[in-house]
C-alpha cells in the first residue's frame, strides 16, 4: 500500500510542475502588455515606451524566459503569488481569504451534493422503475439541464423577495450559506446520484444479494451491504466532485454576491490583473491532481485489487 501510495504521489509532481508551466506560458501569451497593465492602474495619463520599458525593467519582465518562470514557481511553493497589477497588495493577501470563502462554500456543497446523491440513489434504485425513479430522474434532469445563474435567480426571487426568507448576498450568517448552496446542490447532485443509482441496480443483481434474502437476512442489512460496496464506484467520482465544485462556482460567487475566489477572478479578468489570474488557474489545477491522487488512494485502501495492478 505504502508503495502505491509513493507511485502515485511521484506521477502528481510532474503534473503539477507541467500545470504551472502552462498557466504561466498562457499569461505570458496575452496581447495586453503586463507593464503597460500596471501603468494603467496607477492612473499615468501618458504612456511612453520609455516607461513601459522601465516599468519592465522593473518588473523583472526583460529577463529570461526560463528564469522567470523558475523565480516565479519557487515563490508560488512558498505561497507566495506575487504583486497585484491593480492594487500592489501581495497576491496571497487578496486571494487568501477569497479562498477560504470559496472553500467553506466548497465543503458545505460537497457534502450536501454527497449526502443527497447517496439517498437518491439509494431511493431509485430500490423502487428501480417505479412512479418515485422516475418521478426524481425526471426533476433532476430538467433541474440540472437549467443554467445555474438561472436556477439561482429564480431561488432569490422566491426565497428572498417573495418569501423574504433569505439574504441575497454576503457571508454575513447561516442563513446566507442557504440559497448558494441548494442552488449548488441542485446543479451537482441531479448527476451524481445517478452514478450511485447505476452502481446499487448493478449490485442488485449479484448472487451475495440473493444469497444474502435466501440467508434470512433484514432488507436494510442488504441494502447496506450493497451500498458499501457501490461506494467503491461511486468515490472517485465524489473525490472529483469537490475540485468540480471549487472551480464552478464562479457564476454562484457572482450571483450572490460571495466573496470568494469565483468573484475576484472575475474582477482580474476584467482589469488584467495577471498574477491574480495565474494563482487562481494553479490553484484550482492542483486541486484537481491532488483529488485525483486521493481517490486513488481511497480506491487502493478499499479494494486490494487496485493497488496490486
Amino acid at each position: 500500500m505504502v508503495h502505491y501510495m509513493k507511485k502515485r504521489l511521484l506521477v502528481s509532481i510532474p503534473v503539477l510542475f507541467i500545470i504551472s508551466f502552462i498557466t504561466f506560458v498562457l499569461m505570458n501569451l496575452s496581447p495586453m502588455d503586463p507593464a503597460k497593465v500596471v501603468i494603467q492602474a496607477q492612473g499615468v495619463p501618458v504612456i511612453t515606451e520609455e516607461l513601459i520599458e522601465q516599468t519592465r525593467e522593473e518588473l523583472g519582465m526583460n529577463r529570461p524566459f526560463l528564469i522567470q518562470y523558475a523565480d516565479w514557481l519557487w515563490s508560488c511553493l512558498q505561497l507566495d503569488f506575487g504583486t497585484s497589477f491593480v492594487t500592489g497588495k501581495p497576491v496571497w493577501s487578496l486571494l487568501g481569504p477569497a479562498f477560504f470563502n470559496t472553500l467553506k462554500l466548497t465543503l458545505a456543497s460537497s457534502f450536501t451534493v454527497i449526502l443527497f446523491s447517496i439517498l437518491l440513489g439509494v431511493t431509485c434504485a430500490i423502487r428501480e422503475g417505479k412512479a418515485v425513479d422516475r418521478s426524481v430522474r425526471g426533476i433532476s434532469f430538467f433541474l440540472t439541464a437549467m443554467p445555474s445563474y438561472l436556477l439561482a435567480s429564480l431561488m432569490i426571487w422566491y426565497f428572498s423577495v417573495k418569501l423574504d426568507l433569505f439574504p441575497t448576498n454576503g457571508i454575513g450568517s447561516f442563513e446566507s450559506y442557504f440559497l448558494p448552496v441548494t442552488a449548488i446542490t441542485i446543479s451537482y447532485a441531479g448527476i451524481y446520484f445517478r452514478v450511485v443509482r447505476s452502481s446499487m441496480i448493478s449490485n442488485l443483481q449479484k448472487d451475495y444479494v440473493l444469497y444474502g434474502r435466501a440467508c434470512g437476512l433484514k432488507e436494510r442489512q442488504i441494502t447496506i451491504k450493497i451500498l458499501r460496496n457501490s461506494l467503491q464506484v461511486a468515490i472517485s467520482v465524489f473525490c472529483m466532485a469537490i475540485p468540480i465544485i471549487l472551480g464552478s462556482t464562479v457564476v454562484i460567487e457572482n450571483v450572490f454576491a460571495w466573496p470568494g475566489v469565483g468573484s475576484l477572478s472575475v474582477k482580474s479578468i476584467v482589469s488584467r490583473d495577471f498574477p491574480i489570474i495565474q494563482a487562481y488557474v494553479l490553484i484550482v489545477a492542483a486541486a484537481f491532481v491532488i483529488f485525483n491522487v486521493l481517490s486513488d488512494m481511497l480506491n487502493a485502501l478499499l479494494n486490494p485489487r487496485v493497488r496490486n495492478d
